[in-house]
């Protein structure tokens, strides 16, 4: 009976290298998309989807990330972000997939965070946060500077 376990467990670990393999290519298709300025990038996220930027004021839902990045995907390319280091995890049934990867960016390197949905459509990201990286020598620099910022901006509206 043992004999017949064995194999079973290797597709189980066969299936899950080929699922964080289709979902590799989704989250790099995503990120080409938006180098690309493919409206397509919009249609992976899903409609109560979340993406937090790097701004404080930075959460909407897709519909509006979509309104304000408008201006970026009417250029060439919206912003080109290449993940060089990558970890996916996911449910035990496989339909929810959570990843973070690290990422060269316009603004340097980035961090981000992700979930990931597996429906009978496909793929569909839930949630996104990217975050810019701060060496720590320099947090103490960086929270003066934000804090002299908010002083100097205190009683305005924020924006989203």
């Amino acid at each position: 009976m043992s004999f017949i376990m064995l194999p079973a467990n290797a597709f189980a670990t066969e299936d899950m290298t080929v699922l964080a393999e289709k979902v590799t290519h989704f989250i790099d298709e995503w990120h080409d998309d938006a180098a690309h300025a493919r409206l397509q990038y919009f249609d992976k996220i899903a409609k109560d989807g979340i993406y937090i930027g790097t701004d404080k004021t930075e959460r909407w839902t897709r519909d509006e990330f979509k309104v304000w990045a408008k201006l970026f995907f009417e250029r060439p390319s919206a912003w080109a972000f290449k993940s060089f280091n990558r970890h996916i995890s996911m449910s035990e049934d496989r339909k929810i997939i959570w990843f973070d990867e690290q990422l060269q960016t316009q603004m340097g390197i980035c961090q981000a965070t992700g979930v990931i949905a597996q429906t009978a459509k496909g793929f569909e990201i839930r949630h996104y946060q990217l975050s810019r990286t701060v060496p720590n020598e320099l947090t103490d620099y960086l929270a003066a500077g934000v804090k002299k910022l908010d002083e100097k901006n205190a009683g305005q509206v924020q924006k989203k």
